[in-house]
């Protein structure tokens, strides 16, 4: 039984801190944060232990740093929320203008004809006052309320579209594209800015040993007797190697015939450094080594060793032991000088076997050049490697080394012995006695490692760009690797300028502005707290393909998120007024202060083509896309595949979520998910740009076919004392939105194309369109309510003109107001339904999508009304439900007249044909870019298999070099090596532990 009491701080965010204390047999025992296991975390020294949970669900540091669940709308949602507000104020003015209107026309006209009198004595205002409200009921379906309805029926349906994609099915791991959101669709064509984290996003989280140089000689490429590359080389055999991986593959058999014969001592060397210059740690499964590195780079190189015959097989606290060549030795490791990312390199001193003592180093060529012997034979052939890998953007890595002798070592061991125990200044003082040994090296070779990305990353971030797109990658990754992968993503390139946050301050060059701002920001606010400190100067001078490269704490420190000292709470209040003030106006200028260090930070990086943010914490993820939100009013979205990008895909406007290897937690806090990456321009360029299109369409038809039916209302109210008469027949009011005019629009919303998905994705300057709202805005809903309005005029005063002094066939005047109604419903019909046709499919005359279901939706929504119509109209349901169906024969009456049908096709006429003549002027003289790659289609789909081209296995074409010892691990695993706390002991007897 284990009786004892753990007494701690309260759950908090912060991964790297931890206090408590343990009470247990009159013991107490501080916890700390080396005393508790975080997810991901292993135990080392043992095969069990017993653990108590102290922080669960809710509580536990991840999840506090996931943030809190928001509710999400569109930019589409809240414009279209504006706009019901604004017609419910028309509404309001219209049915007010009609009672005042109806007051006068009682006051004229309405109290001197005897023969309108009700029986009810009401004066002029009082019926218009009652009018006011029987013209709110008339007009109310100028207010849309079904399209709340629709929109989510469309935006269902979209979603269903999405999760039907297979070419958003990823088969590896049977993963389908999900929406797990219906509301978000439209949104989807608005992005501005992609946020992206690095690790299991961009990258498989997959690192191989591709190439080597060694001794000046390159190794790797795949060549026959005569010096060619081959192009289905053979994978060497590593059979003879019990020990070999059967994951690992190489290609080139020179090398290995090389590493057999043992005649070259300096190959031997590369891959003992390999083997031996690491913090790996290694467990034996059912006799098989399972390495386990701080970094996915490390265990490629120890891996690649291990195929080659030098394998790491344990380690102790000061031991490690290698076979090599199937020969196992164990070598005294005398001190392991640790890798941070200033120094760029690690290295080991180890006592060989004859004795002597060899400094074994590895790090980036930048760093490992300046620290050279001068005499090194094989510099320049190591450099030219360097610079043909780098070309196919393979992360490389220099090794070296160098003799020491034991009074030298003894001489730098007591510096170092003092420099580790040192209280203060630890790692300066360490990495000063670290510049003393790592001196006068022998270059061996260099290594190259593919960091393979996933399918399909340079091509969906070279469309996403095009589409004007801007990407910041936000990782927890050293700056190193980041830079790397933003280069083989193309995402940078060589003809990118970086700017490094480190150096904004001291650049002049590049920041001269931002002294100019910083010191106008600092007088503004001194002078006036309350004034708006925007300012739109740039940053940068010119347009030139500039990226930014910062890190979590330069992030801080510029954006004054320092953590707070823990003061002690005084009781100290402002005795007078005059403190009080002074101090509410010190927290109103910091305030401002900080607020114009964000606004110069966003300002600065969106300046930017790219920006690559490392070493973020998942707070600051969720910040810096704040940030963007708040001052550039920008439709973000995040995407990732970690529970550390929680909080960012939930701050964002749209979250995305990869099924990685890292759980679902993303998945389940993400709008949309799916297995890859690439995945993500279809997402966007098709599903996201076919969304907003349709969606734009469908609500400026849905308020336009609203206002021309409504307000043929109002045409009528002038030549009935504004009465508040309804001008159609009240099935027909009742019917016109749910069946007469509702299918039309609705598969206008959800099967509507102006190019295709093959096209959308070839051109991807097509999504432009949503990213300026210029489909639907202020100036296109009024512009649709102008056009309802000229139609209900044309509607109303069309077969008006025509019934006024006529005669039909049988001499008598048909002008009865029943057949009036009918004549302009079946108006309406034709021309809200065509219209659909010629507006929201690009014109019938050249129509880009159409199907059976579009034409049945038309034609038969037409003939569901005649049908109605003439049902409901017979004499037959007359004599069923008499009160009901009033307009008995007025149908087949009035339509059965030819001058009728004319009057009909003669306001249909006048309502298309302007139509028609805009969009064919349109098309002709100014067309669209959609216009023009609609009119060639059938020319650019021929070209379409031309234009593709498969991705080559390596990306070539980089001239320039770049450093890449891009290991992921963080200063301090040689401590845990050292201290012994992360190597596996025997477990103690039970009672040495009592």
């Amino acid at each position: 039984n284990f009786l004892g009491l753990i007494e701690c701080e309260e759950p908090n965010n912060r991964l790297d801190k931890f206090a408590g204390t343990l009470f247990w047999r009159n013991i107490s025992y501080s916890l700390d944060a080396d005393k508790i296991l975080l997810r991901g975390c292993k135990i080392r020294n043992t095969n069990f232990c017993h653990g108590v949970v102290i922080f669960a669900g809710a509580d536990t540091k991840i999840m506090k740093n996931s943030g809190k669940t928001r509710f999400k709308r569109t930019k589409i949602d809240s414009l279209m929320n504006y706009m019901v507000y604004t017609i419910f104020v028309v509404l309001i003015l219209l049915s007010a203008g009609l009672a005042i209107g109806h007051t006068y026309w009682e006051q004229q006209i309405g109290n001197s004809s005897w023969y309108l009198y009700d029986a009810q004595d009401f004066s002029p205002p009082h019926r218009g006052f009652l009018n006011f409200w029987g013209y709110i009921i008339v007009l109310n379906t100028m207010v849309p309320i079904s399209l709340y309805v629709s929109v989510e029926v469309i935006r269902l349906g979209q979603s269903y579209f999405i999760n039907w994609d297979l070419q958003m099915y990823y088969p590896e791991k049977d993963t389908a594209a999900k929406a797990r959101t219906t509301t978000l669709n439209e949104q989807l064509g608005q992005i501005h800015y992609i946020f992206s984290d690095k690790t299991g996003t961009l990258t498989q989280n997959i690192m191989t040993f591709k190439k080597c140089c060694i001794n000046g000689q390159r190794y790797g490429d795949c060549r026959d007797g005569a010096g060619q590359l081959q192009s289905h080389p053979e994978q060497v055999d590593f059979s003879w190697n019990m020990y070999a991986d059967g994951k690992f593959s190489f290609y080139d058999h020179y090398l290995i015939e090389q590493i057999k014969s043992g005649k070259e001592p300096e190959i031997q060397k590369f891959f003992f450094l390999l083997a031996i210059c690491h913090t790996v740690m290694v467990d034996t499964y059912d006799g098989q080594l399972n390495y386990q590195a701080a970094s996915p780079d490390e265990g490629a190189l120890v891996t690649a060793a291990r195929n080659f015959g030098y394998v790491f097989l344990s380690r102790t606290q000061n031991t490690i032991t290698i076979s090599e060549m199937g020969i196992e030795r164990t070598y005294d490791v005398l001190a392991i000088l640790d890798f941070n990312s200033d120094r760029k390199r690690m290295s080991v001193i180890v006592r060989e076997s004859g004795g002597n003592i060899r400094l074994y180093c590895k790090g980036a060529d930048t760093v490992i050049y300046e620290r050279l012997h001068p005499r090194n034979l094989k510099r320049e052939a190591t450099e030219e490697a360097l610079d043909i890998f780098a070309n196919e953007t393979l992360r490389t890595l220099c090794l070296c080394y160098r003799d020491i002798s034991h009074d030298e070592f003894e001489a730098w061991n007591k510096k170092f012995v003092e420099a580790s125990v040192a209280t203060t200044n630890r790692d300066e003082a360490l990495d000063k006695v670290y510049e003393e040994i790592e001196k006068n090296l022998i270059l061996l070779g260099a290594t190259a490692i593919e960091d393979k990305l996933q399918d399909g990353v340079p091509e969906t971030i070279s469309r996403l760009s095009k589409a004007d797109i801007k990407i910041w990658v936000l990782t927890g990754d050293k700056k190193e690797t980041a830079e790397n992968i933003g280069f083989s993503c193309e995402l940078l390139t060589d003809e990118t300028t970086i700017c490094y946050g480190e150096d904004i301050r001291q650049v002049k060059s590049a920041n001269a502005l931002l002294q100019t701002r910083l010191e106008n920001q600092r007088n503004r606010a001194g002078s006036s707290p309350h004034s708006s400190l925007r300012m739109n100067e740039p940053f940068f001078q010119g347009s030139r393909d500039r990226a930014l490269i910062i890190t979590g704490s330069w992030l801080n420190e510029i954006l004054l998120e320092k953590k707070k000292k823990k003061n002690k709470l005084k009781l100290k209040f402002p005795r007078t007024a005059e403190e009080k003030k002074k101090q509410t106006e010190k927290r109103r200028r910091a305030e401002a202060y900080k607020e114009q260090q964000q606004q110069n930070f966003v300002d600065l990086a969106c300046e930017c083509r790219a920006v690559i943010c490392c070493r973020v914490t998942p707070k600051q993820k969720a910040m810096v896309v704040e940030l963007v939100k708040k001052y550039k009013k920008a439709i973000t979205l995040a995407i990732g595949d970690g529970a550390n990008d929680v909080n960012m895909i939930k701050t964002a406007h749209i979250g995305v979520g990869i099924s990685g290897q890292e759980g679902m937690q993303a998945v389940m806090s993400s709008d949309y998910s799916f297995g890859q990456f690439r995945y993500l321009q279809r997402l966007l360029l098709v599903h996201g740009r076919w969304s907003y299109i349709r969606m734009c369409k469908f609500l400026r038809y849905f308020f336009y076919k609203n206002f021309a039916f409504t307000l043929v209302h109002i045409w009528y109210s002038f030549f009935n004392g504004f009465s508040a008469q309804t001008a159609y027949e009240d099935w027909f009011i009742t019917l016109y939105n749910v069946l007469y005019s509702s299918l039309p629009v609705l598969l206008v919303g959800l099967l509507d194309q102006d190019v295709s998905d093959k096209l959308s994705l070839r051109f991807p300057g097509l999504y432009v369109l949503g990213q300026k709202d210029l489909l639907f805005n202020y100036k296109k809903f009024f512009l649709s309510l102008l056009h309802g309005a000229i139609t209900s005029l044309i509607i109303f005063f069309i077969p008006y003109g025509a019934y006024l002094k006529t005669m039909g066939q049988d001499g008598e005047a048909p002008s009865d107001y029943q057949s009036f109604a009918v004549t302009a419903a079946s108006s309406l019909i034709f021309v809200v339904n065509f219209q659909a046709t010629f507006v929201c499919f690009q014109i019938g005359l050249d129509t880009s999508y159409w199907t059976f279901v579009n034409a049945f939706s038309v034609f038969g929504s037409i003939a569901l009304y005649f049908g109605i119509t003439f049902d409901f109209h017979s004499a037959g349901i007359h004599v069923l439900f008499p009160s009901g169906f009033q307009f008995t024969g007025t149908a087949p009456n009035a339509l059965r007249q030819p001058y009728l049908w004319l009057t009909i096709i003669l306001s249909i006429a006048i309502c298309l044909l302007p139509v028609v003549a805009q969009r064919f002027l349109s098309m002709t003289i100014w067309p669209s870019e959609s216009d023009r790659i609609q009119k060639n289609r059938k020319k650019l789909m021929a070209e379409e298999q031309q234009w593709k081209r498969r991705q080559s296995a390596f990306r070539r074409g980089i001239s320039g070099r770049r450093s890449a010892y891009a290991f992921s691990h963080q200063r301090g695993y040689a401590d845990l090596i050292a201290s012994g706390r992360s190597i596996r002991k025997k477990r103690a007897p039970l009672d040495a532990v009592l």
